[in-house]
């Protein structure tokens, strides 16, 4: 991988990280339309710490808040009832599932699971999931409005996007739209929820850093700064999209996206 290849991928998973079009889909098919090698999965978790940390910057106020209310909670009773202390745990729970899924089934996302024709129809399947939830959610509900067991329905769908075009944001949003919460609250917790489910795969993949040239270091490091620029303004531009809009254009772009991909691979043009 040279330093161009680094920066392109970056630059993808910046942008597709937190738009409900699934990262890992696109940093299989941009190199395979490019010609370049699979980067990985091990790359593809060690980049996407880059993006994680736009959004620990991004929601500092509301992570360092949350942490320390969830803490005092602990021995100030009083405190239970906040939000912020209940975020803090169903943000924490909401991580077991795709935990547990992640380490259980290691093998098979880090092999089968790549398999393009199966990544295109997922992207078709939860883009039209996705359309689904959002036409016929009630959209009533805000983020005050979140419960444990809203937290753990939502923290399961988070497990489905470890099959590359799932779309890890675009399958907590369907989640918690299926449950009537807003597009913007959706959002929020989606990001919120993932940041402890991918800085822990990110380390964990970490161990194969400069380890045989699995994950290069030098590129590597390149993917995951742009990933954190590019991700950075992607977060703030969502959030304000969502507030005003539906997410169709997502879904018109997945089942696009899908169906050119199911083409290429019809046709030859290139293999799984």
């Amino acid at each position: 991988m040279d330093v161009l290849q680094a920066i392109v991928l970056g630059i993808v998973q910046g942008l597709t990280e937190f738009l409900p079009i699934s990262s890992s889909a696109h940093l299989l098919i941009v190199p395979k339309l490019a010609g370049w090698s699979d980067p990985g999965a091990a790359f593809t978790a060690v980049i996407q710490l880059g993006t994680m940390l736009a959004v620990v910057i991004y929601f500092w106020r509301d992570i360092t808040r949350i942490f320390i209310t969830w803490l005092r909670s602990l021995w100030t009773p009083e405190l239970r009832s906040e939000l912020d202390a209940r975020m803090g745990w169903y943000i924490g729970l909401g991580t077991i599932p795709i935990s547990v899924a992640g380490l259980v089934f290691k093998d098979a996302i880090e092999g089968p699971a790549r398999n393009l024709w199966l990544n295109a129809a997922m992207l078709i399947a939860f883009g039209i999931l996705l359309l689904i939830a959002d036409q016929f959610g009630r959209k009533k509900k805000e983020i005050g409005d979140l419960n444990m067991r809203d937290g753990l329905i939502i923290g399961a769908w988070q497990m489905l996007p470890l099959i590359p075009g799932a779309s890890r944001s675009g399958s907590t949003m369907t989640g918690a739209l299926f449950l009537g919460y807003t597009r913007e609250a959706a959002a929020r917790y989606s990001f919120l929820l993932s940041i402890p489910a991918v800085v822990l795969s990110g380390l964990f993949e970490f161990r194969h850093f400069g380890d045989g040239g699995a994950v290069p270091i030098a590129p590597t490091v390149i993917a995951t700064v742009v990933s954190f620029v590019v991700g950075y303004a992607s977060i703030a531009w969502l959030l304000r999209y969502v507030a005003k809009h539906s997410t169709n254009i997502f879904v018109i772009y997945r089942v696009f996206a899908g169906t050119f991909l199911l083409t290429l691979l019809y046709l030859g043009v290139i293999t799984s």
